[in-house]
């Protein structure tokens, strides 16, 4: 293992690379035609349920935006709307929305540039995250190192295959502004002023001087009437909440509750996102495998059954790590109680303790988000058969992943470069 250089990947606990490998550098997404995106639905097959089931395809939109304006083209709340994965911004992405009593004629009303949407079935139930089999992609980096640069994607790729960290990767947190984990940090802790001064007054370098200067002013000042006029129309999520802050003074949870729920359970969960990839780094530094299971180690199964490793499983639990059965997993705690099985579950409980938060503080951000927050089980180790192609200074890489899982954190292991690079 080999650790980040980057200060930001630090920050936000991937700390580490599977191989000492030198990377191949480049950059993502020169395009949005360069980070392609196809999710692999569950079956459908009901055509009386409620729920029109729909294939979305959008180049450059975020999901929410997306949703947002179809539902104004269709003339329904957004709220009607469902999806199964959110999908990045700067790419061509096609995925499955859920709309509930809207006609498949209606569909033939939405015109938006860059965005089809196609019906292709009926369901008696919504659309939830994470109710898909996985996600195709199609990825082209540019500009890559050109010394060796074959003999590195094809180091790259047998790491990929062997396993690499499954950390979440940086659009989990935001991708020009990576404060999602903060926010949701804030909320657990009850201190919905500091959420929303950090989500709306945090200010990045990547953004504009305008939108840096919007953000800092609300960040000292506080003055939600001059950060309404000053933060750039296309923020509608800080100028919402701005707004409501305009005509009711001092209501910092009735400024968070004006996001729409969906986004408002993301700022959470983004923060047992970063506290399993703290865990995971902690884990690599103490010297344990991706792969070699110690006693305490949880697993999980591919068909979801849990276990706990013991002394007496143990050389059971490898064999069936190492024929693809399972996987060593970490348990994010959420909103009841966990009771600690070996060195990785003790190291989360340290990292709880470190930031202050217990299950009450998710039973509290639950009742408040409206939204269970409870524990989940992620693999520690991602690996996929890579498809490799070098062309010049350019490789395409083609893969697919299960739900949860992260291309980038896949792309990070062949480039070894600056996040900003890749988003």
């Amino acid at each position: 293992m080999m650790p980040s250089p980057y200060p930001l990947e630090q920050e936000l606990g991937m700390r580490y690379y599977a191989s000492g490998a030198p990377g191949i550098g480049g950059r993502l997404r020169s395009t949005p035609a360069d980070f392609i995106v196809e999710e692999l639905p569950l079956p459908i097959s009901d055509p009386d349920g409620p729920f029109l089931i729909c294939r979305l395809t959008k180049t450059n939109w975020e999901l929410q935006r997306a949703v947002k304006e179809i539902a104004k083209q269709l003339g329904i709340s957004h709220r009607r709307i469902a999806w199964a994965g959110t999908k990045d911004k700067n790419a061509v992405t096609t995925q499955y929305l859920s709309l509930y009593e809207v006609p498949p004629e209606a569909i033939e009303h939405v015109h938006l540039k860059d965005i089809s949407l196609e019906v292709v079935g009926r369901s008696q139930h919504p659309l939830a995250l994470g109710g898909l089999a996985g996600n195709r992609f199609d990825i082209v980096i540019r500009d890559c190192a050109a010394e060796g640069l074959a003999e590195r994607v094809r180091a790259a790729t047998e790491v990929a295959s062997a396993g690499i960290p499954n950390y979440y990767g940086l659009q989990r947190f935001g991708v020009v502004r990576p404060v999602t984990h903060l926010v949701g940090e804030s909320i657990l802790r009850g201190d919905y002023e500091g959420a929303v001064v950090t989500y709306i007054g945090r200010a990045y370098p990547l953004e504009s001087e305008e939108a840096q200067r919007a953000r800092s002013r609300f960040a000292e000042d506080r003055d939600a009437k001059a950060a309404l006029a000053a933060l750039p129309v296309q923020m509608t999520y800080e100028r919402a909440m701005a707004n409501h802050l305009a005509g009711n003074p001092g209501d910092y949870a009735g400024a968070l509750r004006v996001l729409p729920p969906k986004l408002l359970s993301l700022l959470v969960s983004a923060f047992q996102s970063y506290l399993f990839n703290c865990a995971l780094s902690r884990r690599i530094e103490a010297g344990l495998s991706l792969a070699e299971p110690e006693v305490g180690d949880r697993l999980l199964f591919s068909n979801g059954r849990e276990d706990i490793v013991s002394a007496r499983n143990r050389q059971a639990a490898l064999l069936q790590i190492r024929r693809g059965r399972c996987r060593i997993a970490i348990f994010v705690p959420g909103a009841e109680p966990v009771t600690p099985h070996g060195r990785t579950d003790e190291v989360m409980q340290d990292l709880m303790r470190e930031r202050g938060i217990g299950a009450e503080d998710f039973e509290r951000a639950s009742r408040f988000v409206a939204t269970k927050f409870a524990g989940a089980l992620r693999p520690i180790a991602l690996s996929t058969e890579v498809e490799a192609e070098v062309s010049g200074a350019n490789v395409r890489l083609r893969f697919t992943l299960p739900p949860g899982h992260y291309a980038t954190t896949v792309c990070r292991e062949y480039m070894k470069a600056d996040p900003y690079v890749m988003i």
